[in-house]
């Protein structure tokens, strides 16, 4: 038998962008799983699993019960955003330590959130709800022009849109509307007004309603009007952190959560931090890796940590940089080459990895007719700075080739 506690993973996501994850929680941990598919990359990090449909609540708690009763569990974690609600439903029936299902519920939420912001005076978005073209008009006229329509209750910026102009609103709103019929929580429309300032994350934990900024990290976006984030960077020595770590740490208050790993999103308006949303689990597009290759912090295991009862360990063991880049077609259509010049590749020790997540002949769609097919891959490099990680970025992208045809 091991010594180690044994933690019950829910969800672990797919391997390309959530494989470190569960392989830095295994290190530490004896790891049981909650899955929605058969097993395949899990396996040499698991002792245990029961397959479930992960959509289905009462299957999935009848699934962790089940593993509850073949194995002693010291906590529950998941850092999926769809199952953050049922994994906190579940600890909480098996008697583990957990944010409370309510405080989940309104991380999720948008329109909750906004509102408990306001209440708490966390600097946010003005927000209304539209629940009809009509009604989007209104709100449209109030915030803005720009302003910003999305879904209540979804994540990776799928729906969200900025509309300019009056004659933009008709398809920005249908837009929003067929994002926001995808979850299975909210499915209703915000209008929001529009943050105009560069946009960060703070990758934060917090260990008994005291809350740390770890990490900042830098967004690259798309062309508006959506907001597919491309790439990120995250630099140990970056001074911005001292100046967003307050309004994070107020915003993670204010929804009442206690204990986890979040992912606070804002914008810089005139230099001032604004409030977007809180995530609470680990931050997706490989963030938690980066915080790790340039901090030295283990995300992955301060989740486990806290979902044990235990105080995560959170010094930093590095200083430096690192950054990811994804990989996106000029144009839509039939992916017919993707390859990264090899000699480059092999004697470039900076060049960390590179990712491809899509194969030939397979159809990549930009935006708007979707927001994540588009993507043939990602890429990550390291360095010591944020401008060293930002001229290695560029110095990769020429070295590296996607190519699609066109279809008729």
């Amino acid at each position: 038998m091991s010594a180690r506690p044994l933690v019950l993973v829910v969800s672990p996501g797919d391997e390309t962008y959530r494989g470190y994850c569960l392989e830095q929680v295994a290190a530490e941990y004896d790891v049981v799983l909650l899955t929605g598919t058969e097993l395949s990359w899990e396996k040499p990090f698991i002792v245990d699993h029961t397959v479930v449909n992960l959509s289905d609540p009462a299957a999935l708690l009848a699934g962790g019960r089940a593993l509850a009763e073949r194995h002693d569990l010291a906590g529950v974690v998941t850092w999926d955003e769809w199952h953050l609600v049922p994994t906190a439903r579940l600890a909480r029936a098996l008697g583990l330590s957990s944010t409370s299902v309510e405080v989940m519920r309104a991380c999720r939420n948008k329109a909750t959130a906004r509102t408990l912001f306001a209440r708490h005076g966390v600097p946010s978005a003005a927000s209304m709800r539209a629940r009809s073209l009509l009604e989007a008009g209104l709100a449209t006229m109030t915030l803005g022009p720009p302003a910003v329509i999305k879904p209540a209750a979804f994540a990776g910026s799928i729906g969200v849109i900025r509309v300019d102009h009056p004659e933009e609103l008709p398809a920005a709103f249908a837009f929003a509307s067929a994002g926001a019929s995808r979850s299975r929580e909210d499915t209703g429309v915000l209008v929001e007004e529009y943050l105009d300032g560069p946009e960060v994350s703070v990758e934060c934990v917090t260990h008994r309603s005291e809350t740390t900024a770890v990490a900042v990290t830098r967004k690259h976006l798309g062309p508006a009007p959506y907001f597919d984030e491309t790439g990120h960077t995250v630099d140990a020595a970056d001074p911005l952190l001292a100046q967003v770590a307050p309004a994070a740490a107020a915003a993670v208050k204010a929804l009442g959560i206690t204990d986890g790993v979040q992912h606070v999103e804002l914008r810089l308006v005139d230099g001032r931090p604004r409030l977007i949303e809180v995530n609470a689990r680990i931050g997706g597009d490989m963030i938690g890796h980066l915080v790790r290759l340039a901090t030295g912090i283990d995300l992955p295991r301060a989740a486990a940590d806290l979902a044990c009862g235990r105080a995560p360990d959170l010094t930093p063991t590095r200083s430096g940089a690192a950054g990811i880049r994804m990989l996106y077609p000029d144009a839509s259509g039939t992916l017919t080459a993707r390859h990264i010049n090899q000699p480059f590749a092999a004697h470039t020790p900076w060049l960390r990895q590179v990712q491809w997540i899509r194969e030939i002949g397979d159809q990549l769609v930009l935006p708007p007719e979707d927001l994540f097919t588009a993507r043939a891959g990602f890429y990550i490099v390291t360095g010591r700075t944020t401008a060293e990680i930002t001229e290695r970025l560029d110095t990769a992208a020429d070295e590296i080739t996607v190519t699609t045809r066109a279809d008729r």
